[in-house]
């Protein structure tokens, strides 16, 4: 039985994948900020999986749980994951995010050495370590030029993840694009979006406050990603790739899909734009060539934007709607 290792195993990413990996049959341990069992993670199909509380900063304790769990795999996906935050704590980003990431990957060089077998390491990249990009779509092949405290941690944990891996430890990156689901929280833009249609079709109220409506992302399914790391893990040789869905939608194109699903066409007048929402700066362009990933890993997305932001609408109708009957 393969024993995986996912580290922010709470988040959106880390309860998907750990979810897809229980069902396999694999043994799954988990590292999160408190162990708390909340919301999904209080169903029963997760009651197996080992919580491990450890911050990604605190270098020793990293080590001592990877250490005691010996995994086989190991998927970091853990972080200070919001590019807006970021800039508020950028010394906690970075050693979080992007320190954080090299201890994961020298305690597992460690234990592969210590053991004799091979572990192997999935990191979670971003779009963000393309930043103010020279290229449109972007590639593996981009130069990295990140813009914000988050995607300089990011791109400090992807040049990383090459250099172990050309020690021989086997670390593949998945360099993820904005991927959505209901599990999003809503200090994330999308979900914000999405529960505010829902809260304004539902009661009205007061408008919904936002910064950047320009702003061009290329926005995916995040079981679809989940499933592309899983690829990556398990793919023959350790390497970079890009996951995206290779299609371009602003901020504005969100909202106006939001609140369509919702029942509301004049979208406008129930958007306020706040610039204490505003980025310091943003990143150009964000989208991606997943060509290498469809060529090598047979992976492709398979819902569309519409279609994503749909979802998420419907799960925060019910969601309001269930309150006021609750």
């Amino acid at each position: 039985m393969t024993r995986v290792l996912v580290t922010g195993a709470t988040g959106q990413d880390g309860t998907l994948l750990v979810r897809r990996l229980v069902a396999e049959g694999a043994e799954v341990h988990g590292v999160t900020l408190s162990g708390d069992r909340q919301g999904v993670w209080a169903e029963p199909e997760l009651a197996a999986v080992e919580l491990h509380v450890a911050d990604l900063a605190d270098e020793e304790r990293v080590r001592a749980v990877v250490a005691e769990v010996s995994p086989d795999e190991i998927v970091n996906l853990a972080g200070q994951t919001s590019v807006a935050a970021s800039w508020a704590d950028p010394v906690g980003t970075i050693r979080a995010t992007g320190l954080g990431a090299v201890t994961v990957f020298d305690a597992a060089f460690a234990l592969q050495d210590s053991r004799g077998s091979a572990v192997r390491v999935l990191q979670a990249s971003s779009a963000e370590i393309f930043g103010s990009a020279q290229d449109v779509p972007q590639t593996e092949l981009t130069p990295l030029r990140p813009v914000s405290p988050y995607g300089a941690a990011k791109a400090l944990a992807h040049e990383m993840a090459a250099i172990y891996r050309s020690r021989g430890l086997f670390v593949g990156t998945c360099i993820l694009y904005n991927h959505e689901s209901p599990l999003r929280p809503d200090t994330f833009v999308t979900r914000k979006i999405t529960a505010g249609a829902a809260r304004i079709a539902v009661h009205g109220g007061e408008p919904l406050r936002l910064g950047n409506l320009d702003a061009v992302r290329d926005w995916g399914w995040a079981e679809d990603y989940v499933d592309a790391m899983v690829r990556v893990l398990r793919h023959d040789g350790a390497d970079d790739f890009v996951v995206a869905t290779g299609s371009t939608h602003t901020v504005g194109d969100f909202v106006r899909a939001a609140f369509a699903r919702a029942g509301i066409e004049d979208w406008e007048s129930r958007v306020q734009i706040d610039p204490a929402f505003v980025r310091p700066v943003d990143a150009s362009i964000q989208v991606g060539d997943a060509s290498k990933a469809a060529r090598e890993l047979g992976w492709r997305p398979t819902v569309a934007f519409e279609e994503v932001v749909g979802r998420m609408v419907d799960h925060d109708l019910r969601l309001v709607r269930g309150a006021d009957e609750s």
